[in-house]
């Protein structure tokens, strides 16, 4: 009986590492991954004014706080038209730069009052006590992997001190 188990679980295991394995290399990257979710169209619509789908398309790992459409449209009126314009490019990559930290940081990895470096160079300040926020922006959806890193869903964009 005991044989049979080791051979069927064997045979189980050998079955399904293809499939893991093709489902491992059909993960879709940050972009790709914000693209199939169809929340975040403005955040990529920003980024590619910024110049920096490629770099989120790259290997990383990076760790994303990605704004939803609704976290764009609750900024004062005009603010994003005014960001996507060529000549605030540098502002808008100073902002875009600002939700992305270096690495796979998983919710899990996250502590009350952690404070994270991000690509912009700025801290932003994780809390965990009663729901995990960055800053002052709740984490709606934590943990959407991707590829080349993780996506954590938050309900505000956040703004660097300039």
């Amino acid at each position: 009986m005991l044989r049979r188990t080791m051979i069927t679980l064997t045979a189980a295991t050998a079955l399904a590492m293809p499939a893991f394995a093709a489902s491992h290399s059909e993960m879709k990257n940050i972009v790709e991954t914000a693209q199939e979710a169809g929340s975040f169209s403005t955040l990529l619509a920003a980024a590619e004014a910024a110049g920096l789908v490629e770099t989120l398309t790259g290997e990383g790992p990076f760790t994303v706080f990605a704004p939803t459409d609704d976290a764009f449209a609750a900024l004062p009126e005009g603010t994003v038209d005014t960001l996507l314009m060529p000549e605030n490019k540098d502002q808008l990559t100073e902002i875009l730069t600002y939700h992305v930290v270096p690495g796979k940081v998983m919710s899990g990895d996250l502590s009350d009052g952690m404070m994270a470096t991000t690509v912009q160079g700025s801290d932003v300040t994780i809390m965990t006590e009663g729901g995990v926020m960055v800053n002052d922006a709740n984490v709606v959806t934590p943990d959407i992997e991707a590829s080349n890193g993780v996506i954590h869903v938050i309900d505000a964009v956040i703004m660097p001190e300039m």
